[in-house]
Order: C-alpha cells, then sequence, then structure tokens
C-alpha cells in the first residue's frame, strides 16, 4: 500500500514570500516524483517541519484561547491524537487572526487615503507610489492635459478608482475571513462541553465539520475571484482558483487514528494554501512599502549625500588636501576642551569639595593671619599717635574709633598750614595712619570675599558642569526613544494607552453591530461582526497582557476576554463587562496625565 505523498513544507505567509511559496511548493513535488522509493522518509521530514514551524509559531505568538474549558478536560482522556487535535484547532485560529491582521492594516491605510482630498490623492497616486508609478503618473496628466481641459479632474477620478479598487478588494477578504473565523469559533464553542466529556468521540466529528465550513470558504472566495479580476495583468498568471483539500469519505463511527492524523495534515495543508493565496492577493492591493511612499525624500537624500561625498574627496587626501585632517585634529581639541572644562574638572571640584574639610582646601588671596597683622600693626600706629598728641598716655582698652578720632582732628589742624606741616609737623604721620586703614579695610573685604567664593565652590562647580549634564541628558533621550521604539497597543506611554482603549472601542462597537444585524435577521453579516469582534478581542489580548501581568491583573482580565468571546451571553452583559473593564483595570484606564 502507498504511502500518501508528503506535503511541501509550510512557508510563513508574508508578502513579500508568496511567489517563493509557490516555487518552494513546485520544487518539493518535483523532488518527491524524482524520488518515489523515499516518499515515507520524505513524509517524516515533512511532518517534522510542519511540527516545528507550528510550535514556533505557538511560542511566537500565542492567541486568543480556545473557547473550551481545558481545566476541566481529564488528563486520562487525552491521547496524543487528541493533543494533535487541539493543536491544529489553536493553528486555525492563529491562522486567520494574523491574515485578518495584515487585511486590517492595508485596509486601514486605504480607508485613510479615501478620506483625503483630491490634491493629497492626486500627490499620492503620483508621488507616493515610487519611480515608475510616478513616470506613468506624468505622462498620464501630460496625455490627459493634451487631450482634454480638466486633467486634474480625470486623474483624481483614476486616483480615486485606484484606492476604491482596493478597499473594495480587502473589504471582501476580510469579509469573508471573519465569517470563516465565526463559523469555526461558533462550533468548537457549541462542541465545548462534548468536547471536555469525550473528547476521543466528538474531535473528529468537529473536523468534519470544519472541513465543510473550508468548503464554503472556498466558495465564497471563488465568487470573489470571478466578479473581480484580483491581481496584476502578471499576477493572473500564478493566480488559481482557490482549492481545498477534501476529507476522505467515511463515516463518523468508523475514522480510526490514522484517519485522524490524515484529516489533521488535510487541515493543515488547507491553511498553507489559504496563506499563500491571501499572501499573493493582498501582495497585490497592499499599501506601498516605506521605501516607495518616500522615495523622492530618500531620492534628495541620495543626491544630497552624493554632493557632500563629493565635496569630501575635494578636501581629503585622495586630492591632496589637508583640509579634513586639519578639521579632525580641531574637533578633537575642542571635544577635549570642552571635556576638561565641562566635565572632568567640575567633577574633580565637586569631589574635592565633598571629600575635602574647609581647611584642607587651598590657600586663598589673602589669610586672616595677615590681616590680623595689619590690625595690630595700625593700633600701635594709633596708639603712639595719640599719646604723643594729647601728652597723656591711654588705658590698653582704648578702642581704634576713639584713637582715630583723635588722629582726624590732629589731621584738619595740620591742614589749615599745610606746607609749613607737611615739612615740620604730623600732616605726613597722619596721611600715613590713613593709608594704613585703607589697606586694613582692603584686606577685610578681601577676606570676605574670598571666604565666600570658597563657600560656593561647589555651585561653581556645578554650574560649569550643566552644559555637559544636558547635552549628557539629551543624548539618553534619545538614546531611549530609539531603544523603545512605538511598539503599537503593546507599549509604554501614552499613545500605547490611548490605543489600548481605542482597542475597548472597537471591540463594543462590533458587539452593538452583530447584535443589530442578529435583530435584523441578517445572519452572514451578524457573524462577520462576531468574527471582527474575535479579532479585536485577539488584538485586545496581545496588547495587555504583559502590562496586567506586571499589576497582577491578568488572570480576571483575561476572563473577561474569555467572556466577550462567548456566543451565548447575552448583549447587555458583554457592555457591562466592557464598563467593567474601561474603569477598574490600571493597563485601560486613561493616562494620568491627561
Amino acid at each position: 500500500m502507498e504511502s500518501p505523498s508528503p506535503s511541501p513544507p509550510p512557508i510563513p505567509s508574508t508578502g513579500d514570500k508568496a511567489l517563493v511559496s509557490l516555487y518552494s511548493s513546485y520544487l518539493w513535488t518535483r523532488l518527491s516524483g524524482l524520488l518515489p522509493n523515499a516518499s515515507v522518509f520524505m513524509a517524516k521530514i515533512s511532518n517534522l517541519y510542519r511540527q516545528a514551524s507550528r510550535a514556533w509559531w505557538r511560542q511566537r505568538k500565542p492567541s486568543l484561547p480556545l473557547p473550551i474549558p481545558v481545566n476541566s478536560i481529564d488528563c486520562s482522556l487525552i491521547t496524543k491524537e487528541t493533543s494533535r487535535i487541539f493543536d491544529v484547532l489553536e493553528d486555525v485560529l492563529e491562522h486567520l487572526f494574523s491574515n485578518l491582521h495584515i487585511i486590517e492594516k492595508n485596509l486601514q491605510f486605504w480607508q485613510s487615503k479615501a478620506e483625503e482630498s483630491d490634491s493629497q490623492r492626486i500627490y499620492f497616486f503620483i508621488l507616493e507610489r515610487g519611480p515608475r508609478a510616478f513616470i506613468t503618473g506624468v505622462f498620464q496628466l501630460i496625455h490627459t492635459f493634451l487631450s482634454e481641459a480638466s486633467s486634474m479632474q480625470q486623474l483624481s477620478h483614476s486616483a480615486s478608482a485606484y484606492i476604491c479598487e482596493r478597499i473594495t478588494i480587502l473589504d471582501g477578504l476580510r469579509y469573508r475571513l471573519a465569517m470563516f473565523l465565526a463559523q469555526v469559533y461558533l462550533e468548537i464553542s457549541t462542541h465545548g462541553d462534548d468536547l471536555v466529556n469525550d473528547p476521543q468521540k466528538k474531535l473528529p466529528s468537529l473536523l468534519v465539520t470544519i472541513t465543510a465550513l473550508f468548503a464554503n470558504l472556498e466558495a465564497s472566495i471563488d465568487d470573489l475571484h470571478a466578479s473581480h479580476q484580483l491581481g496584476s495583468a502578471v499576477g493572473r498568471r500564478y493566480l488559481s482558483p482557490l482549492l481545498f483539500e477534501k476529507f476522505p469519505e467515511a463515516k463518523e463511527g468508523q475514522r480510526t487514528e490514522r484517519d485522524i492524523r490524515e484529516s489533521v495534515d488535510l487541515i493543515h495543508q488547507n491553511l498553507e494554501k489559504l496563506d499563500c493565496y491571501l499572501s499573493l492577493v493582498v501582495n497585490w492591493y497592499r499599501k506601498p512599502r516605506k521605501m516607495a511612499r518616500y522615495w523622492v525624500r530618500y531620492t534628495c537624500g541620495m543626491v544630497g549625500l552624493s554632493v557632500c561625498s563629493m565635496w569630501l574627496v575635494g578636501h581629503s587626501r585622495l586630492v591632496g588636501s589637508p583640509d579634513i585632517d586639519n578639521w579632525i585634529c580641531e574637533a578633537s581639541e575642542s571635544t577635549l576642551s570642552f571635556w576638561n572644562e565641562h566635565v572632568e574638572q567640575p567633577l574633580l571640584s565637586i569631589r574635592d569639595e565633598l571629600f575635602n574639610t574647609f581647611r584642607k582646601r587651598h590657600k586663598g588671596v589673602i589669610d586672616v593671619e595677615e590681616v590680623q597683622l595689619t590690625a595690630n600693626s595700625l593700633r600701635r600706629m594709633l596708639l603712639a599717635f595719640a599719646e604723643q598728641t594729647t601728652g597723656k598716655k591711654l588705658p590698653e582698652n582704648a578702642s581704634d574709633q576713639e584713637m582715630l578720632e583723635v588722629v582726624m582732628v590732629r589731621y584738619e589742624k595740620e591742614l589749615m598750614h599745610p606746607i609749613q606741616n607737611l615739612l615740620g609737623g604730623e600732616l605726613v604721620r597722619a596721611l600715613l595712619i590713613q593709608v594704613q586703614k585703607l589697606k586694613l579695610d582692603i584686606e577685610t573685604a578681601m577676606l570676605e570675599l574670598d571666604q565666600i567664593l570658597k563657600a560656593n565652590e561647589i555651585n561653581f562647580a556645578i554650574l560649569a558642569a550643566l552644559p555637559a549634564f544636558f547635552l549628557s541628558l539629551l543624548l539618553l533621550m534619545l538614546i531611549r526613544s530609539w531603544i523603545m521604539q512605538d511598539r503599537g497597543a503593546e507599549g509604554r506611554g501614552k499613545i500605547a494607552r490611548i490605543q489600548r482603549r481605542l482597542l475597548i472601542v472597537e471591540v463594543e462597537k462590533k458587539i452593538m453591530q452583530h447584535q443589530y444585524y442578529v435583530d435584523q435577521g441578517q445572519e452572514q453579516d451578524a457573524q462577520c461582526m462576531f468574527g471582527l469582534m474575535l479579532y479585536w478581542l485577539d488584538r485586545l489580548y496581545h496588547a495587555v497582557e504583559r502590562h496586567a501581568k506586571a499589576t497582577r491583573e491578568w488572570l480576571c482580565l483575561r476572563q473577561d476576554i474569555i467572556e466577550l468571546g462567548k456566543p451565548a451571553l447575552p448583549t447587555a452583559y458583554k457592555l457591562r463587562i466592557m464598563s467593567r473593564m474601561d474603569r477598574v483595570y490600571d493597563c485601560l484606564l486613561p493616562s494620568p496625565k491627561r
């Protein structure tokens, strides 16, 4: 009995790797055909690679839990095959959440472009789609200008049609994936109690139901594929209709473990086909890459960089010019000087001021001993002059002010005959005493000033280090902003907190829209809204997990998120849970700085 041919190994579904996925599948098929005798070995390699890929996927990004009371499952009833079925159910949800996220990001971009003015759409249509689109848009503008009078209006219509086409395709894909996600989630939730009580019996029947849902998804995407010419003219040759693998026909009670393994492998193959198909389609209708949107800025930057490079070469050693070497030497000297004046010396001064006492400081401009010596000399001069002038001995406790008054009285009398007293009187002696008094006043002032400077040395050192401090602070802020880049709602700060609250708003909107369509009897639209609500719950689950674990709120918040995903829960109760989440949990509260 021949073993089934191995399926190609899964490749992560991204827009850049869509064609790579197709070619790898083709090469894998050719390799399996060239080695028919080694099909069993190749199948084992494929299974091992698929298991490793799924384990890496789950470890990298856990998603919203399955709607099953896992804690109530009897561990004795869980076999290896049962565990594989639970894993494949988680894989289905994870792939759907991932594809919906890619579609939602691109759809939000095109919807924002549709809300812009005509001039902004024309600017985007010509200048933000890459150089090739720029050349095409310029030729179209010239052609319409020469043939018609309203060239700008025609170009605006082309830009609007371009944007609307992408919105229509992506919105259709989102609608169908959301319906499929809701149907799978509802089936798992419906059989939740049976899966807990008898997983070995109920899980195979659930796989059959999911297979039928894959067939419905295939039919709905075929309708979209037929109603719209998906892809570019070149891409349509590589894009074939989506065809999922079908389960072998067998009765529910006759399914063996081998049939279950084959069913699990077929579901993984269908997921890979879905990822590959969506990667190709979304890659054609995705938002332009950052390089294409800002190619004008990058081109100007490259031109400016080229001019600067040529200018630098003209002043370098390559043409025999020493200018760059001189500039480097001057820059290094300026850097060293700035370091010494504003970093090293202020820090050394602060260190000396903090660890040395006042007496161990360096010598000032003048000492207290010098001032005291001048004061003693002045007192002796005043005492001798006063005793000689008055003719009597003064007491030891006579103040300098009293003796100075005697000097000034004698000085005024001597000034009445300055020439005569200058040669034979006491005028010169009185003048010398006043000079000594002036010297004492100057030294006293200098001593006080020196003490003030010494007392404020640490302040002056800190003031000198302020430029280096602010420069270091600015550098640290730039490094911090570069390291802690914006990670959306999962990050920190005011913007991330606002985005988490916007996720709450999206979940609440989808709950109310789901209830509205249920009341109107529009079953498919209601399923779509329920699927989108699950998608936004998954985004909220990722956004708050790390923050809620840090504040020890995760167990309660996780349970509330799971409760919101239960289909049987009344809408009023869900809105009450939303209100409690919005005002209780710290990671969902408004920013305190607002």
